[in-house]
């Protein structure tokens, strides 16, 4: 028995590849799609090692090994307790978190250099996103983060403010640059928002096959020609035109000259009267 080959997907905590999935398995049920979740630290690595297809990844990758298309930026927040007085604020300076310890865990997601952070160093690094955040509900201080990863770790007792001029998470797609199949083509079209006739992989096939056993549409009625509407108008248009002809010659004479007579008769029986006597 023939087993249909499968897609393999990685992805990185903090990215949701739902909607791209949904769109695969309306194109391609026939193929399945593998979600794979690594550690943000891991990306890259799973897909250059090719146990993988592709991956949803965080950027910057070796562009010499694997091609990637970025999707989109995440926005940078500032995770705190909520009786911080940060809480007060809509949105956050680097300058603000002058006096918080500010944790840089060690799979950090935004390419702090070690003396680019802003705050005060923590006397170590966590290990994990997660420990961090587990510390900073300790109220031993404050976490950077993208926001897709404040919102997968929250917490009641937690919330978060965005920061102006930090480094931002770039999420792109990425994949072996020796191996762009007709499947990575395939996720690569709907990424990319591509129609199923725009598609380059095994959807867009599909749909032309489709297209080309559709029947034909009925050719539409064909019109008359425009010369046969006009010249029925111009022979209505002749006929009226006889008609009102036609009624002033049977008359034999024109409505003023009756009236005329008329007056003229009128006044000569009007004459012709005798007048009364006093």
């Amino acid at each position: 028995m023939q087993v249909n080959p499968s897609f393999r997907l990685a992805y990185v905590p903090g990215v949701t590849p739902g909607k791209w999935a949904r769109v695969w398995v309306e194109r391609l049920p026939d193929v399945p799609l593998d979600l794979v979740a690594v550690p943000s630290g891991d990306g890259e690595r799973t897909v250059r090692e090719g146990s993988v297809d592709a991956g949803l990844i965080r950027l910057p990758v070796d562009k010499d090994v694997l091609s990637a298309i970025p999707l989109y930026t995440e926005t940078t927040v500032v995770v705190f307790p909520k009786d911080h007085w940060l809480a007060a604020a809509e949105e956050v300076t680097l300058d603000d978190l002058a006096d918080d310890v500010v944790f840089h865990p060690l799979d950090d997601t935004l390419g702090w250099a070690a003396d680019a952070l802003p705050g005060r160093p923590a006397i170590e690094r966590p290990a994990t996103t997660a420990d961090a955040v587990e510390l900073v509900a300790a109220n031993v201080g404050v976490l950077l983060v993208p926001q897709s990863l404040a919102r997968l770790h929250h917490r009641r007792d937690l919330t978060f403010r965005p920061v102006v001029e930090a480094p931002q998470s770039q999420v792109a797609l990425s994949w072996l640059q020796e191996r762009t199949t007709d499947l990575v083509e395939e996720f690569i079209g709907i990424v990319r928002g591509r129609t199923v006739n725009s598609s380059r992989g095994r959807g867009a096939g599909q749909a032309t096959g489709d297209a080309a056993a559709a029947p034909a549409k009925k050719a539409a009625p064909q019109r008359k020609p425009q010369h046969q509407k006009a010249g029925a108008g111009q022979q209505r248009a002749g006929q009226k035109g006889a008609q009102k002809a036609g009624g002033q010659k049977a008359g034999g004479q024109k409505p003023g000259a009756q009236k005329g007579g008329a007056r003229g008769g009128a006044a000569a029986a009007r004459r012709g009267k005798p007048k009364r006597r006093g």
